[in-house]
C-alpha cells in the first residue's frame, strides 16, 4: 500500500573531478587508478559548478510562484530553484531544441514534411523523495522558455488499477509496485502523445479516495513537452516488449539516502495525519484520531513492508537508467548533479 505518504555518507568528489558514486550501488574504491575511477557513464557535478550556471538560464520565480508548486513536507526555496531547477529547465530545453532541429535535419534528408513530436521527460523516485514537486516545478519553468509554452505532466497515479481489481488479485498491499499499474494504458497514451495524436486522455487518480475516478479523464493536447512523473516510470521492457521509458526523450531520477527519504515519508504521514486525513471523506480518516506515537508506528510499518522493498526492488535499481541524476541530502536540498555522458 503506497500511502500518501542509504548507506552512509559518501564524501563529495572535489570540484570539477568527474567521479559519479551512486547510492547503495557499488562505490569505486579511491585507491585505484583514475581511469579505473572514471569508467561511469555519468559526470557528477558538485552543487557549486552547477549553480554557477543560473545566471544564463533565464528569469527568477517569485515567491508566489514557488509556493504553487511546492509539495507537502518539501523545504524547497528560491535559492534552490536557482541553484538547481533554473540551469536544469535550461539544459532540458537546450535537448529539446535540440531534438526539433534533429527532426528537421531528418525531414530534409528523407526528403518529407512531418510536424515533430512532442519532447517526453520522465520523472522518477520514491515515495516521499520529492519528485512530485520537482515536476511540477520544471513544468512552470519550461513553459517560460521560448518554443515550449505548452508543457503538459501527467503522474502515473491515473494508470493504478482500480482497487477493487488490486484486492481481487490480492495486491492491494503492492499499490505502487509495478504490477500495481496498467502498464499497456500507459504505454498507450505515451505512445499517443509521441506519435503526435490531436490529443489523448489519462484516468484521474483521487488521493483522497485512494482510488482512480471512474469515467474522469484529464485531456492531453499536442504538448510541447510531456512530463510523464511516477515511481517506477524507468522500468525496463518486460518479456522483450516496450516499455514507456523507451518513448523517453530525457530522464530524471530524484536521489536520495534510504534513511533520508525513510524520514521524510514520516514527517509527510504526519502532515497528512493532522490535515487531509481530518476529511471524513478520506480512506485514511481512521488515522485522524491517532496520536503522534501511534502514527509514527503506522507510517513505520508502511515504509519497512511496502516502501522501502518497492524502492529497493524496483525503484532504485533503475536509477542507473536515468539520463540524469539529483542527488539530494538530509535536508531536502540537492548536493550534486549526475549527467549521463554524451
Amino acid at each position: 500500500m503506497r500511502c500518501p505518504g542509504r548507506s552512509p555518507a559518501h564524501r563529495a568528489p572535489a570540484a570539477g573531478q568527474n567521479r559519479a558514486v551512486l547510492d547503495d550501488a557499488p562505490v569505486p574504491d579511491p585507491t585505484a587508478p583514475l581511469s579505473v575511477i572514471e569508467s561511469t557513464p555519468f559526470v557528477e557535478i558538485p552543487r557549486a559548478d552547477w549553480a554557477a550556471l543560473a545566471p544564463f538560464t533565464g528569469q527568477r520565480l517569485s515567491s508566489e510562484d514557488l509556493e504553487s508548486v511546492r509539495g507537502l513536507g518539501d523545504r524547497l526555496n528560491l535559492d534552490e530553484v536557482d541553484d538547481i531547477y533554473r540551469p536544469l529547465s535550461r539544459l532540458l530545453w537546450l535537448y529539446a531544441h535540440g531534438a526539433r532541429e534533429l527532426h528537421a535535419a531528418t525531414n530534409g534528408f528523407l526528403q518529407r514534411r512531418a510536424s515533430s513530436t512532442p519532447f517526453v521527460i520522465g520523472v522518477a523516485g520514491s515515495v516521499a523523495v520529492g519528485k512530485s514537486t520537482v515536476s511540477r516545478l520544471l513544468q512552470f519553468l519550461l513553459a517560460r522558455w521560448e518554443e515550449t509554452p505548452n508543457v503538459a505532466l501527467v503522474t502515473t497515479d491515473g494508470f493504478l488499477y482500480p482497487n477493487e481489481v488490486l484486492e481481487a488479485r490480492g495486491i492491494l498491499d503492492r499499490k505502487g509496485f509495478p504490477e500495481s499499474y496498467d502498464r499497456r494504458a500507459l504505454l498507450n497514451f505515451v505512445s499517443e502523445i509521441k506519435s503526435g495524436a490531436d490529443e489523448a486522455k489519462a484516468p484521474v487518480y483521487s488521493h483522497l479516495d485512494y482510488n482512480i475516478v471512474p469515467g474522469e479523464f484529464v485531456t492531453v493536447s499536442r504538448p510541447d513537452i510531456l512530463i510523464v512523473e511516477g515511481l517506477n516510470v524507468l522500468q525496463p521492457p518486460v518479456g522483450g516488449g516496450m516499455a514507456v521509458s523507451d518513448l523517453f526523450d530525457f530522464s530524471v531520477y530524484v536521489d536520495a539516502r534510504s534513511a533520508d527519504i525513510a524520514s521524510w515519508y514520516e514527517e509527510r504521514f504526519l502532515s497528512l495525519q493532522r490535515g487531509a486525513f481530518a476529511d471524513p471523506q478520506s480512506y485514511f480518516h481512521r488515522f485522524a484520531s491517532l496520536t503522534e506515537n501511534e502514527a509514527l508506528d503506522i507510517a513505520r510499518d508502511y515504509w519497512q513492508r511496502i516502501n522501502m522493498p518497492n524502492l529497493e526492488q524496483n525503484i532504485r535499481p533503475t536509477r542507473s537508467r536515468a539520463r540524469l541524476v539529483l542527488r539530494k541530502g538530509p535536508d531536502h536540498s540537492v548536493t550534486s548533479v549526475l549527467l549521463r555522458k554524451i
